[in-house]
């Protein structure tokens, strides 16, 4: 797939096949996407869990209102970021959302469908998150990626707004 048109297609799936697991070497390709995101100072203050075990993922929607889907996915991978390992403060956030979009679109490519649920800056949901996953005090998690097979993908919508491009002044 030529990377416009997977950037063009990608949308928020939240449809999947329970029963379908996502191949190791598939797991592997999404992180080393998510890997290869530029980050301030090169920091690359990421950390990724992968999340495969079915009772953890039926769990999920008990500290997230929004990722109800993950009940049916057979992974997520939830992308933290580790402030001990920051160069510029404050920019982890930055970092790990690039990591998040790289594994969003590398879905694309391999057959894969995925949907981001947002964490930080819900202080309950970042509390919830790192008391489920035992995250060390310098590590908060971001947002949470849930990924799978389905019989749903993206399809192509111009969202192209002309009004919103300003030249050189608003």
């Amino acid at each position: 797939m030529q990377l416009l048109e997977g950037i063009f297609k990608r949308r928020s799936i939240r449809s999947f096949i329970k029963d379908k697991p996502v191949e190791t070497e598939k797991i592997e390709t999404l992180l080393k996407a998510a890997m290869s995101a530029p980050s301030a100072g090169n920091q690359q203050p990421w950390h990724f869990i992968v999340i495969d075990e079915r009772e953890i993922l039926d769990e999920i929607p008990e500290i997230h209102p929004y990722a109800g889907m993950s009940t049916s996915a057979p992974l997520a991978i939830l992308v933290c970021g580790d402030v001990s390992l920051e160069k510029h403060k404050g920019f982890w956030v930055q970092d790990c959302a690039a990591s998040i979009e790289n594994m969003l679109l590398a879905t694309q490519e391999i057959d894969l469908e995925a949907v981001w649920c947002g964490i930080y800056p819900n202080e309950s949901r970042v509390e919830a998150f790192k008391e489920k996953f035992n995250l060390p005090k310098s590590v908060y998690p971001l947002g949470l990626v849930v990924i799978g097979y389905s019989d749903k993908s993206g399809f192509k919508v111009d969202r192209y707004r002309k009004d919103r491009i300003h030249s050189n002044r608003w």
